[in-house]
């Protein structure tokens, strides 16, 4: 069954960007008019089923000519083939960034690969090695291949972050959790308590329009972007950051709404999330790495007791994984309305 679903005609780009994004559009097939409702609706291929929209099966589907342009066969005859094996499946792009892990068995290889990968992606300025991430602030283990410059701006459902890749972390795996947040917080005050670049703020700010949003980074680098992310977007006269702690910098009976959207140590501040909260209520959005065995029943308990200390009650409205973070340990966050009984 070739899939597809059917979209407004005015609505088309945005649904495709987002599916680009999420990885669901098939991109060997074209979009195309729909036969029964010629001009208002279109037909765009997907590879599996989408919330929100009805999933038809395509009468005539239309493919794009093949181009056949992997990097083993680009590479076919410039490389024993003892070492096709080695060669990286898949890259992340981050603005005209390619960012990739290059085996060990392929270090003498990385500047031909980087070469090959910059012929396959035009557009690309820029090809970068990734190591992994390291400290307190996860600051990428990054080096520069080929390009310039490992500085760009990366463009994401209509909005814009600057940063440099080998300074800050640009997470594909959030993306749909990102894209959610920036459907929350109209007319709101929201303190974003880990706001790094500007990865939840922006989002809000440019789509929902907070009265006010109190975006706090303690990391010097990543704050830089984020007063130029919030420049770059023309919302300075809806974000406020803060350059420090949140133990120091959180406000307290203040917010509608607060976002704590880091991990690993993110219940140290719990306290700091839910005082911050207006006394007659408002939303926290929790984020924390959990053992599989514990999934959503260790931060629901930590919210619920933490809420309790300081005489208010925590309603769990909602429990989502956002990721797998590592063998056994998932990325989840928590939905709860947190208030002081009467």
């Amino acid at each position: 069954m070739k899939k597809a679903i059917l979209v407004p005609k005015e609505k088309a780009e945005s649904v495709r960007c987002y599916l680009s994004d999420t990885g669901l559009l098939d991109r060997n097939r074209k979009i195309k008019k729909n036969a029964l409702y010629t001009g208002e609706f279109l037909e765009i291929p997907v590879k599996d089923d989408v919330d929100g929209y009805k999933v038809i099966e395509q009468d005539k589907p239309v493919y794009y000519k093949p181009v056949i342009k992997s990097l083993k066969g680009m590479l076919r005859n410039q490389i024993p083939e003892r070492e096709y094996q080695y060669l990286p499946a898949g890259w992340q792009f981050v603005g005209d960034i390619i960012i990739v892990r290059i085996p060990e068995e392929l270090c003498h290889r990385k500047i031909l690969i980087a070469k090959i990968l910059l012929e396959m992606y035009p557009k690309c300025k820029s090809v970068v090695e990734d190591f992994g991430i390291e400290g307190q602030f996860r600051k990428p283990k990054r080096k520069l291949i080929i390009g310039e410059t490992t500085e760009t701006i990366h463009k994401e459902n209509r909005c814009y972050f600057k940063l440099d890749v080998t300074d800050v972390m640009y997470s594909k795996g959030n993306l749909a959790e990102r894209q959610r947040m920036g459907a929350f917080g109209k007319d709101e005050i929201v303190v974003d308590m880990f706001s790094g670049i500007g990865y939840f703020s922006i989002q809000m700010a440019v789509h929902s329009k907070p009265q006010k949003l109190i975006a706090i980074e303690m990391n010097p680098r990543s704050f830089k972007y984020l007063q130029e992310n919030i420049k770059l977007n023309n919302v300075g006269d809806i974000v406020i950051p803060f350059n420090g702690d949140c133990s120091v910098c959180t406000p307290e009976n203040t917010a509608d709404r607060v976002l704590m959207g880091y991990v690993r140590t993110t219940h140290h501040y719990l306290r700091y999330g839910i005082q911050a909260i207006r006394d007659s209520g408002g939303i926290l959005h929790y984020h924390e790495t959990v053992p599989e065995n514990r999934l959503y029943e260790r931060p629901v308990t930590r919210i619920k007791r933490t809420a309790s200390e300081f005489g208010k009650k925590a309603d769990i409205c909602g429990c989502r994984i956002i990721k797998k973070y590592s063998p056994g340990v998932y990325h989840v966050v928590i939905d709860a309305y947190i208030f002081k009984p009467e």
